[in-house]
């Protein structure tokens, strides 16, 4: 049978829906993984794909896997700010406390990165907002270490 891995996977990223259903129906790998380890979940996600990465959580994919890094579609949907995105996978069994390579997690990139909606959705899904990266930071000291205030708020005012 003929190799579809990179087809699945490029498929994935522009989001073509025939094509995927197409080549899940031949059986083609869900779980594939590219050279940098990024699956069709993963790269669906961080393109903002939700119709191709629905279509490959309802066909199996696996919703934690990470890529050689350690990141997961959930911290790419985070970091890119998806809440829509972020919901399904979370709807799909995320694990919101998963630690990338260096201690990062989908909480943390949210706030990072500015994207508050994303820290008010997990924060409010059950996101552990006390674990810590390598350097012993924790996401209120790294909403804080960028400036986003308004993410400190959120992670303080309803943390108690």
């Amino acid at each position: 049978m003929e190799n579809y891995n990179h087809v699945i996977i490029h498929a994935a990223r522009l989001g073509n829906v025939p094509v995927l259903q197409e080549l899940i129906d031949l059986n083609t790998d869900v779980n594939a993984v590219d050279e940098k380890g990024y699956t069709p979940l993963i790269i669906a996600c961080y393109n903002n794909r939700f119709e191709a990465a629905k279509l490959l959580l309802e066909s199996g994919a696996d919703v934690n896997a990470s890529d050689l890094g350690g990141n997961t579609a959930l911290m790419g949907a985070s970091f890119k700010g998806y809440a829509d995105i972020a919901t399904l996978l979370i709807d799909n069994g995320a694990d919101l406390n998963i630690q990338h390579g260096n201690g990062g997690t989908a909480l943390m990139f949210a706030a990072m990165f500015g994207r508050n909606e994303l820290v008010r959705l997990l924060k409010n899904r059950g996101a552990d907002q006390d674990i810590v990266d390598v350097r012993g930071l924790s996401v209120t000291d790294l909403a804080i270490q960028q400036g986003n205030m308004e993410a400190v708020e959120i992670l303080t005012v309803e943390h108690q």
